[in-house]
């Protein structure tokens, strides 16, 4: 059974950091690109940063970039988000995604809860 566990979400006061990590199974993660997407209450769910699948090339929204940094561990079968100097926009469900670039196969974890809030 395909499983995106996310953990690492929070409270966390403005300015601060947090990593989230999101361990992934029972697919071949080293042929997907991943993705971190966030949904923040009454709006629409957005792509925040992606990843290659062998980590060669990342992307981030422009509300992050700079801020955030995505990363991966293909022995560990691991995708981590490390945030930086969090704003209280960034409050939201953070969740990890799964794309197969072959088959449009898509996989979503179960979110984590990250809030900004002094």
């Amino acid at each position: 059974q395909v499983q995106l566990v996310e953990s690492g979400g929070g409270l966390v006061q403005p300015g601060g950091s947090l990593r989230l990590s999101c361990a992934a199974s029972a697919f071949t993660f080293s042929r997907y690109i991943m993705n971190w997407y966030r949904q923040a209450p009454g709006k629409e769910r957005e792509l925040v940063a992606s990843i290659t699948s062998d980590g060669g090339s990342t992307n981030y929204a422009d509300s992050v970039k700079g801020r955030v940094t995505i990363s991966r561990d293909n022995a560990k079968n691991t995708v981590f988000l490390q945030m930086n100097s969090l704003k209280p926009e960034d409050t939201a469900v953070y969740y990890c995604n799964a794309l197969s670039r072959t088959t449009g196969l898509r996989y979503w974890g179960q979110g984590t809860q990250v809030t900004v809030s002094s």
